[in-house]
């Protein structure tokens, strides 16, 4: 925390979430507009998990894949923060939370609630996404891994 953040707290004692992003929350201006105290930390992966895309709107959930990967990125943020992600999430409706450990680190992240059958994402969610991995220095190789199921769907 630096000391402009110091001062206007006053003294207040600010409970940090450590935040797994892995689909539009990836973008870095995106979450600066919804979480503007936030901080990007580094890249990390998540094990035995895939990256899918599902619900009417085709969006990134993971779901538990023995070997499976999904490349994301870890955040800090503060609990007001986590507030307003739960709202965009539609959290406890559409997504839930899902803690898990990376080191030392419990780490929160969101998950659907019902795994309803795969739908390819808008080209302009995509493309929000691709910035996102773009800005977080990931393998576009594994986002179009989690892509080549749904290429025979149609939107």
């Amino acid at each position: 925390m630096n000391t402009k953040e110091k001062n206007q707290n006053y003294g207040k004692r600010i409970t940090m979430v450590y935040y797994f992003a892995y689909g539009s929350n990836l973008h870095r201006l995106q979450m600066k507009r919804r979480c503007p105290n936030c901080r990007f930390i580094k890249k990390i992966v998540l094990h035995n998990y895939n990256l899918t895309f599902r619900s009417k709107h085709g969006a990134a959930d993971i779901e538990k894949k023995m070997g499976g990967k999904v490349y994301g990125g870890l955040y800090v943020i503060s609990k007001t923060a986590e507030r307003k992600l739960d709202i965009y999430e539609e959290y406890p409706i559409l997504y839930k939370k899902m803690f898990f450990r990376h080191g030392n680190k419990k780490i929160m992240t969101y998950i659907m609630i019902k795994k309803t059958k795969l739908v390819p994402p808008t080209t302009q969610y995509l493309n929000v996404i691709k910035q996102g991995y773009k800005d977080c220095r990931l393998s576009m190789k594994s986002l179009n891994a989690a892509l080549l199921p749904l290429k025979h769907l149609q939107r």
